[in-house]
């Protein structure tokens, strides 16, 4: 196998384990809500309303999981039925994970030390912008536009993968520092999004191998 082919197998790898922090931590949290676990003030607001928080952990693992897989163009190109089905199963479960991710910042209510006005801001700017762009990753390919199509699936994407770029910038920055403060958490979990956004306008823009191993 040579270096490009190494190279192409690994990036559904490293999203996966990007997801996993997340994923593992919603199915802890899956886990608790089934087997009603003491509720307390860090938990109430789940149990109060259940329904959100399973429906945004269910489809933001599998936007995040399944969409790893389309970063491997020859399984792709070889598995074309697959990719179509795996693709409505994107568009689907993108956008419930952002539409619950704006209901629970809009109706949840606010844990002071983990949310302030910023972060409130950021969430509804990024959840809305990955909405957005799935639907425009939609319509583009409706019109055939299969570059377009690619380039707004992929900001979607880059967004949903926020979390796990979030939890990688977080617990080191807790061990290091120690816990941040509330505007440093919200600069902190906005700079997940912002990461990945522009890692995600770079391949975009770029010609250079990872371009075309992300998008060809």
């Amino acid at each position: 196998m040579n270096s490009p082919s190494r190279f192409k197998f690994s990036v559904p790898i490293a999203l996966i384990f990007l997801s996993l922090i997340p994923v593992v931590a919603g199915m802890v949290r899956l886990t608790g809500l089934a087997r009603g676990v003491a509720v307390t003030p860090e938990n109430s607001r789940f149990f109060a309303s259940p329904q959100p928080v399973i429906i945004h952990i269910l489809s933001a693992s599998i936007f995040c999981i399944i969409g790893a897989f389309q970063f491997a163009p020859d399984f792709r190109k070889r598995n074309p039925r697959w990719h179509r089905i795996a693709g409505r199963i994107l568009i689907v479960s993108g956008i419930l994970a952002a539409l619950s991710g704006i209901w629970m910042t809009q109706f949840y209510p606010l844990k002071p030390d983990l949310q302030g006005d910023l972060l409130f801001g950021l969430r509804y700017a990024f959840g809305s912008a990955m909405v957005l762009f799935i639907m425009l990753s939609f319509l583009a390919i409706r019109k055939g536009d299969v570059s377009q199509h690619k380039a707004w699936i992929l900001r979607g994407y880059a967004i949903g993968q926020g979390a796990g770029t979030q939890a990688l910038i977080l617990l080191p920055w807790t061990f290091i520092v120690g816990t941040p403060d509330i505007i440093t958490y919200e600069m902190l979990m906005g700079l997940g999004w912002v990461i990945n956004s522009v890692v995600a306008e770079r391949i975009i823009k770029t010609s250079n191998l990872d371009s075309k191993v992300l998008l060809n």
